[in-house]
């Protein structure tokens, strides 16, 4: 591929004119976006990606298409920042439904004043994450508000990957008997960026757990390909994805807090502000609904990797009343564990 001639923005900060559609637009994404991103179905620079369909076919029976939005409070924060946390967080969108992540796109809704090291540094952040996933940023979009119509930067990715043939994995597919399983401790990325605000004075060394699941989900796939559901564990945390899956599949879950796991740490912060760990937001953790024979390979599969080295057998699927999600506390009670009402913590990815 021949090298590009990028342009280079003189101007420290972001303007209006930025966003106008003219030279200072394509200097901006020429010098910011297209620089970090470049790959060959960027450089036509056309209004749209264009993708082979043969390509797409040849890799499986059925195309996953998905999008999201970012707005985290800070952008950055230990273990990661928001352009990093968009291009993870879609990929996962798309893995979790078995499929092979491809294609993203991005676009931006950037604060006037943001200084263009900032952008800089969050296109960076993306165009690195993406290239370690196997992942390409293959068109987008950008928009320059004034000062105070959104904060600091917003973005949206959306992510095209394909689903290899005989690959069913679904939110009503848990039968009674059915182990759950999660990948690791969970509530570190809700907790780390809680902290990240410094509105508590609390010092901790909490870090996010934003990562690109799909080499992960696609070992825990070849180990027990009887799978019957993943979902990574978001906003509403692990309490939120249990409830889903006992709604859809019209059983009861029950999970045991001794096989949880959770850090020191985000028990500390939760027990200071009064906070529940099951409804804290995870940015690298899924929630897998495992036949039971395959219960032994699925564990193997994810503790040998390294983003599941402290996979957990946390309870099983049993009969019961449809939707009710419970929990078999520390001191032998139960508990009932409800869908999230509101928001536990706003503006947490």
């Amino acid at each position: 591929m021949t090298p590009r001639n990028f342009a280079k923005l003189s101007v420290p900060a972001i303007t209006l004119a930025h966003g106008g559609g003219g030279k200072a637009m394509k200097d901006l994404v020429d010098d910011v976006f297209a620089r970090a991103f470049d790959n060959p179905l960027l450089a036509p620079m056309e209004d749209q990606a264009r993708i082979g369909l043969s390509e797409l076919a040849n890799m499986g029976d059925r195309l996953a298409f998905t999008t999201d939005s970012y707005v985290v409070d800070p952008i950055f924060f230990p273990g990661g920042d928001i352009g990093k946390l968009a291009v993870c967080g879609t990929i996962n969108d798309l893995a979790v439904g078995g499929a092979v992540p491809l294609y993203l796109s991005c676009a931006v809704i950037i604060e006037e004043g943001m200084t263009v090291a900032t952008l800089h540094r969050i296109a960076q952040s993306m165009a690195a994450t993406a290239r370690e996933a196997g992942v390409a940023i293959v068109t987008g979009d950008t928009k320059v508000v004034t000062k105070g119509a959104c904060d600091k930067i917003f973005i949206t990715t959306t992510g095209i990957g394909v689903i290899p043939a005989g690959v069913n994995l679904g939110v009503a597919n848990a039968r009674p008997g059915d182990r759950v399983l999660v990948n690791g401790r969970m509530g570190d990325h809700g907790a780390a960026v809680l902290v990240a605000r410094g509105d508590l004075a609390l010092e901790t060394n909490l870090e996010s757990d934003c990562a690109a699941l799909h080499t992960l989900i696609a070992d825990l796939l070849r180990s027990a390909p009887g799978t019957r559901f993943i979902r990574d564990a978001t906003r509403g945390g692990l309490s939120t994805v249990l409830n889903e899956i006992a709604h859809a599949s019209q059983v009861a879950i029950e999970i045991d807090e001794l096989a949880t796991p959770l850090g020191d740490e985000v028990k500390g912060v939760c027990e200071i502000l009064g906070l529940d760990p099951l409804y804290l937001a995870n940015e690298g953790k899924i929630v897998a609904v495992v036949p039971p024979g395959e219960v032994q390979a699925a564990l193997t599969a994810l503790r040998a990797h390294p983003l599941g080295m402290d996979a957990a057998d946390i309870g099983f699927v049993r009969e019961g009343e449809a939707g009710r999600v419970t929990m078999r506390t520390r001191f032998g009670g139960m508990r009932i564990v409800d869908m999230l009402v509101g928001e536990q913590l706003p503006r947490i990815c």
